[in-house]
């Protein structure tokens, strides 16, 4: 047994094709560099002169508090032979930076149709 269908043809009105703008992002490198402000702090020098001399005068036969003393003259000399100096100090660092392209590419079609006096629309791609 053979059926047959009646085939109702839908009219098609309009075919669109969608578009939208996307950003292409390209990676570049530069180096950046500033100026920073740095101490003049001569307590490092300092604190190691004094270890460094406490250490020489616990070694000095006879001597009574010979580390105390050497720890005293060390800290002065450390702190008086410091090559810090407080001022600026140029920093470069290289960082990763983006150029930017907006660039218009397609998307989708939608074809617009009547079907029985009814308006429909569908989407797909080409």
């Amino acid at each position: 047994m053979m059926t047959m269908l009646a085939i109702t043809p839908a009219t098609a009105e309009t075919v669109v094709d969608v578009t939208k703008q996307v950003i292409n992002k390209t990676p570049y490198q530069v180096e950046v560099c500033y100026d920073r402000q740095v101490s003049g702090d001569k307590t490092g020098d300092a604190i190691k002169g004094a270890i460094i001399g406490g250490l020489l005068g616990n070694n000095i036969k006879g001597e009574q508090d010979g580390g105390a003393i050497g720890a005293v003259i060390g800290g002065m000399l450390g702190h008086a032979n410091s090559n810090a100096t407080g001022g600026t100090q140029r920093v470069c660092n290289v960082e990763t930076r983006y150029n930017e392209e907006v660039v218009t590419v397609y998307s989708h079609s939608i074809v617009s149709f009547i079907y029985e006096g009814k308006e429909y629309q569908l989407q797909f791609k080409k």
